[in-house]
């Protein structure tokens, strides 16, 4: 593929679609610790063997699957590679782990980072944590071809590539938050094969940005030296050195500034204690939140986190909150028989290793109050197989308080139907608070893996937002029964949205919506007065009946409050169609040529 120009790769008949399940890492003994998270652990149990409620307390180890390096540590790399040779493959497995690296200088490494797995410095900034080395992410495990790389991260690390460009070729779900790459950095895997991410924040990239086959691409608040090329829908907003609007050729959607941000919690070392950051809240966002000296926020020390186990059970976790105490999931797989119930305000509750929780009788997993600056953060939830009506709740029914001054976040927070067995929830998400930031999530319902059916892992909504004023930055949901997208709140606003319809309807019939032809991926609801959205796309590749035609990616009412900039649908290579983009407007795709149909602006 040419390096100097955009160019659109070929159909994604090689994509996960029919590419199938990975195999599974072999099993291997458990991985002791490098380093415990003193103090000492506190107890799980949520009673006394008399049956009164213990008090639970904060702090504690983080667990086995959590490994804390300092450059003194001996045979870092010999760890990373035993992690590495457990996860690269293991697309659906059980393991979870982060790598964490006390603030310091680290020569010679090169951390690569499979399935579930977390990669992240220690310190207050990034540049306080510098591995002379790389961190990679690539697709020798799949034949070169990336669009299965999920399901990974970087966080708060300073690089020097040993070859001046460091590697991370991913998809869905890997975000490289908080990372200075001191050198370039390549989003393609070795070769340039195919892959489908991405996301980056608050990150500074001293050299140039190389996509290459990258479908799709967000950046945000974030400084780049440049950026190469882009294939279908690259998307910037507070990102100095992004090119400029161009929209659809080179297809770069950019905006001076993010309307509204908040970076996402990290954990940090202070001394010998861990404690965790919360930065501030930004308006008109543009750059890096590091470099100048202490970042804005604030602070908690461990010992107001409840930190939880594999095996603690739901109970056990609404205990620790109901006593004031916020969450710190470890690595692991968390089964609830209630929902995690968040009441507090300021609440934070942040994943380890991508920590999973899984509702086991069709409980929603996790809900939110109608209260202010709860942060979500860092974490998996996959449908159980008895049918959940939502597997997370922001806000009840009817909340209307406004929380501008201190709005919810939920960040990296992903969620699956389905591909590690069968699942099912009729509504994935449900926001119903006021002014809540949803930055950068992945609601998938999976096309391979196990339990994969068109009724096996049913799910009719991915996103559905009822709340007025709600921002998405990092948009990206696929593969549901009916509406990926449904926005009935007020006011709402998205910059970047990635999409791909559900592959498996088995006949035109299926995905009849009325009198239209399927339905949208993302519908504004017909009510709504006030909407805007920038850098949308969605792709359809109907394999079982490649007949099927979508009549649009995009519906919304027609009013001049609702509106949309740089819009796009594609066939992917020839595996159905769409008549239109948004509406009845935007050309049809064309047969197999896996070329977008764009509109630029609408109405």
């Amino acid at each position: 593929m040419s390096t100097d120009s955009p160019s659109s790769p070929p159909p994604a008949i090689g994509r996960r679609a029919v590419l199938g399940a990975a195999a599974a890492a072999p099993v291997l003994a458990a991985l002791p610790s490098v380093a415990s998270a003193a103090p000492a652990s506190a107890p799980s149990a949520a009673s006394t063997g008399r049956g009164r409620p213990r008090r639970l307390r904060g702090g504690g180890d983080l667990g086995p699957n959590v490994l804390v390096f300092d450059p003194s540590t001996p045979g870092i790399q010999a760890r990373l590679d035993e992690v590495f040779a457990r996860q690269e493959s293991a697309q659906f497995g059980t393991g979870r782990y982060a790598l964490l690296f006390k603030p310091g200088t680290y020569h010679g490494l090169n951390a690569q980072i499979g399935f579930y797995t977390s990669i992240a410095g220690l310190g207050l900034s990034p540049d306080d944590t510098t591995i002379n080395g790389d961190v990679t992410v690539d697709a020798g495990w799949f034949g070169g071809n990336a669009t299965q790389n999920f399901w990974r991260s970087a966080e708060n690390l300073a690089l020097v590539p040993v070859s001046g460009t460091n590697r991370w070729a991913v998809a869905q779900a890997a975000p490289f938050r908080r990372m200075h790459v001191r050198g370039s950095l390549d989003l393609a895997p070795s070769g340039y094969g195919w892959a489908s991410g991405g996301y980056i924040a608050d990150s500074r990239i001293d050299g140039q940005v190389g996509p290459y086959s990258q479908q799709q691409w967000y950046t945000r608040d974030s400084v780049v030296g440049g950026w190469l090329n882009g294939v279908w829908n690259m998307v910037f907003s507070g990102v100095e050195g992004a090119p400029a609007q161009s929209f659809p050729n080179p297809p770069y959607t950019t905006l001076p500034t993010t309307p509204v941000s908040r970076e996402k919690p990290f954990l940090y070392v202070s001394g010998d204690r861990f404690r965790v950051f919360l930065p501030e809240k930004r308006t008109g966002a543009r750059g890096v939140t590091w470099g100048n000296g202490t970042p804005r926020g604030t602070s908690l020390p461990l010992t107001r986190f409840y930190v939880a186990r594999p095996g603690d059970s739901a109970a056990t976790l609404n205990q620790a909150l109901d006593q004031g105490l916020n969450l710190l999931l470890t690595p692991g797989i968390y089964h609830v028989d209630q929902p995690v119930r968040v009441t507090r305000a300021d609440t934070v509750v942040l994943g380890l290793g991508y920590a999973t929780i899984i509702p086991d009788n069709g409980v929603t997993a996790l809900k939110v109050a109608d209260v202010d600056g709860v942060r979500l953060a860092g974490f998996l939830i996959d449908a159980g197989p008895v049918n959940s009506a939502t597997l997370l709740e922001v806000g009840p029914a009817g909340a209307s308080r406004d929380h501008s001054a201190n709005p919810t976040t939920v960040q990296d927070v992903f969620i699956r139907i389905g591909g590690a067995g069968p699942g099912k929830a009729t509504t994935s998400m449900v926001v119903n608070s006021r002014h809540t930031i949803i930055d950068h999530t992945w609601v998938w319902r999976a096309d391979h893996g196990d339990g994969v059916g068109w009724e096996t892992n049913r799910a009719d909504y991915g996103v559905v937002v009822n709340g007025s004023d709600v921002l998405a930055t990092g948009l990206f949901v696929e593969h549901f029964n009916k509406y990926d997208v449904q926005w009935n709140g007020e006011r709402g606003r998205t910059v970047f949205f990635q999409n791909e319809k559900a592959y498996d309807a088995p006949d035109q019939a299926a995905i009849q919506n009325g009198p239209l032809k399927g339905y949208a991926a993302y519908k504004v609801g017909d009510h709504v007065t006030t909407h805007e959205g920038w850098g949308l796309g969605s792709y359809c590749y109907y394999n079982v009946d490649p007949t099927i035609v979508q009549h649009h990616g995009f519906a919304a009412p027609v009013r001049p409050g609702v509106r949309f900039h740089h819009l796009l649908v594609v066939s992917l290579g020839g595996n159905g169609q769409y008549e239109c983009v948004i509406n009845d407007t935007g050309a049809p795709t064309s047969g197999s040529s896996t070329v977008p149909s764009t509109v630029v602006s609408y109405p």
